[in-house]
């Protein structure tokens, strides 16, 4: 097996936002972090563009020529928070390319393991909605891709992003074929994402939400993903595990209100290394948010090592079961046997 992938283009510093925290900066910052870690021995691979085939496996064709003739009229506003500028449309394409060829680089074996470090971002983006500073979901395509041209039955996303992805919660509300799992604060924008939202028709169970209320810290991201989503992904038997890796909830993040750490990220990084070990699942991550610069930079990097870096055996027992994490289990035990 080779290298771990790291997948990128310079068409991510082309969609300008303005004076947004969704910026080109985020992806400079990133950028020369890794490369202050000799890229942490990552093969650097210039992304393909997503064909408007692979992006209409999961939008609207309307929303897909809605983002292509605003970025050709030269750009328009979507809403408060979303942008469209003139390079959009290219940087969309691949951003939502990056995360397919990661899936295709793992599952062949080329790659044990990457990263899309790409924007804009995309977890909020619906069916047939751009919202949130997100055009195209690029990791709900990257799964449908791992269905349809890989053969997969089942992919598991974890999503922990500060903020709901509500945009991959509904594409993949009513299928089994997707479970999707999100750690998010609560309140906060969209609103969405109660722990009652559990998926519908034969996707019922299959949505996992994980609220946590603002100020929560590693203990309770760590736990939750330890003793929730390691326990889930083992009954549920992935095929490939796919992280929307926003780094929002970091202490020092601008939008939100969490307390979570370089350490943290890294210490879930980790639990889901070991999980995809045990279950021949391999793992992708794909960009989400994060603001704060440093912050940003930073907990990209512990998320990457981790994931990578040869690590002494650890396991659930190391991390204390925060109520949280218990209430969860509780919660989830309608539909999966995690224990009590």
């Amino acid at each position: 097996m080779g290298q771990p992938v790291y997948l990128s283009h310079p068409s991510s510093l082309d969609h300008d936002t303005g004076p947004h925290p969704e910026s080109a900066a985020r992806i400079t910052a990133i950028e020369a972090e890794m490369a202050a870690h000799d890229w942490l021995g990552f093969e650097r691979v210039t992304s393909s563009a997503a064909s408007p085939q692979l992006i209409t496996a999961v939008h609207d064709p309307a929303l897909v020529e809605q983002i292509r003739a605003a970025s050709a009229a030269g750009g328009r506003v979507i809403d408060a928070d979303t942008v469209v500028s003139e390079g959009s449309w290219t940087a969309a394409r691949h951003a939502a390319g990056g995360a397919c060829e990661l899936v295709d680089r793992v599952l062949s074996g080329d790659a044990p393991t990457g990263f899309s470090g790409h924007r804009p971002p995309g977890h909020h983006a619906d069916h047939s909605r751009s919202m949130g500073f997100c055009l195209f979901n690029n990791a709900a395509i990257a799964a449908v891709h791992a269905l349809r041209a890989h053969g997969l039955e089942r992919v598991l996303i974890l999503d922990w992003d500060v903020h709901h992805g509500n945009g991959t919660n509904d594409i993949f509300r009513s299928t089994p074929a997707v479970c999707y799992v999100s750690i998010h604060e609560s309140p906060l924008y969209p609103g969405t994402g109660s722990a009652a939202d559990v998926g519908s028709g034969e996707g019922e169970g299959y949505t996992v939400n994980l609220p946590v209320p603002p100020g929560s810290d590693d203990a309770c991201f760590v736990s939750l993903v330890e003793h929730v989503v390691v326990p889930l992904a083992a009954a549920y038997a992935p095929q490939l595990v796919l992280i929307s890796a926003g780094f929002d909830a970091h202490a020092d993040d601008p939008l939100a209100d969490c307390r979570v750490t370089e350490a943290g990220y890294a210490a879930m990084a980790a639990a889901m290394r070991r999980a995809g070990a045990d279950l021949d699942a391999p793992i992708g991550v794909v960009l989400e948010g994060g603001y704060a610069l440093r912050a940003l930079a930073a907990s990209t990097v512990a998320t990457l090592d981790a994931l990578t870096t040869a690590q002494p055996a650890s396991g659930t027992e190391a991390v204390a079961v925060h109520p949280l994490a218990q209430a969860a289990r509780r919660r989830l035990a309608e539909h999966w046997a995690l224990g009590v």
